[in-house]
């Protein structure tokens, strides 16, 4: 199942992906205008339009599209490694989803001329594959809504591919949106902006992602991402505060 929206560019690697094991695609497609809908009916896929709802709701909505009770949820820039397609095989060929409501398995993300696997960005354990009837979209996050499965979860070792930003400038222009996104949550929880959290944060997160996971085994790539995440959550939290100070300049004085 993938949520997209004037994903050309991508939908064909995903859904080769995925394309003559499973046993249905969807496709659920929300205000597009691009060939999307050609290019998932030439894979074989449902195509469904689900109106936006925002990230979680939407999700949800077209989860519920699905015939069978369990459903391996993709983005349209992500694909099913055959490492993992062999995992999810033997999930059912084992019984093992008589046993579990879900499974998860690390994202992998390839960016500038290299896998990451290290980092802020590795493993980056993702439930995908769910009983939908024991789990769905949840949390209360305006973005990066995560799947949420009421009972136990097995871990898979195959990755998922994430073709996430395929250029430098692409990574660039999401954190602005993330920053505004990241704003409207902060004030619906009624967090407030200080400037000891906002330098302490942004610090750790680099130490964190570069030190302490080790992100320098990703070569530049890796010192790249772990620097762009500190500088992410500083603007992030500076937006914050430009929202809960921002007032217009004063008039011009009158001339004498």
């Amino acid at each position: 199942m993938v949520v997209a929206r004037n994903e050309a560019r991508n939908l064909p690697r995903c859904l080769a992906s995925v394309h003559g094991w499973v046993d249905e695609i969807i496709v659920a497609l929300n205000n597009t205008t691009d060939e999307s809908p050609e290019i998932a009916a030439s894979f074989a896929a449902r195509v469904e339009s689900v109106p936006w709802q925002g990230f979680r709701d939407t999700k949800n909505a077209a989860l519920a599209l699905a015939k069978h009770s369990w459903a391996l949820c993709l983005d349209a820039d992500e694909a099913v490694s055959p490492a993992l397609r062999s995992d999810i095989e033997s999930f059912f060929a084992s019984g093992a989803h008589e046993q579990f409501d879900g499974a998860r398995f690390p994202r992998k993300v390839w960016f500038i001329d290299r896998w990451i696997t290290h980092g802020d960005w590795y493993p980056d354990l993702s439930l995908r594959l769910i009983n939908r009837h024991r789990g769905q979209w949840g949390g209360d996050a305006i973005v990066h809504e995560k799947m949420e499965c009421r009972g136990p979860v097995l871990r898979l070792k195959g990755d998922l591919h994430h073709f996430s930003f395929p250029t430098l400038a692409s990574h660039v222009a999401k954190i602005n949106p993330f920053a505004e996104l990241f704003v409207q949550q902060q004030q619906a929880r009624g967090r407030r902006f200080y400037v000891s959290s906002t330098l302490f944060r942004a610090v750790w997160r680099f130490f964190r992602g570069y030190i302490l996971k080790r992100g320098f085994l990703d070569g530049y790539p890796g010192l790249y991402i772990a620097g762009a995440n500190a500088f992410g959550v500083f603007v992030r939290y500076s937006r914050l505060y430009e929202a809960e100070r921002r007032c217009d300049p004063p008039s011009p004085s009158p001339s004498p």
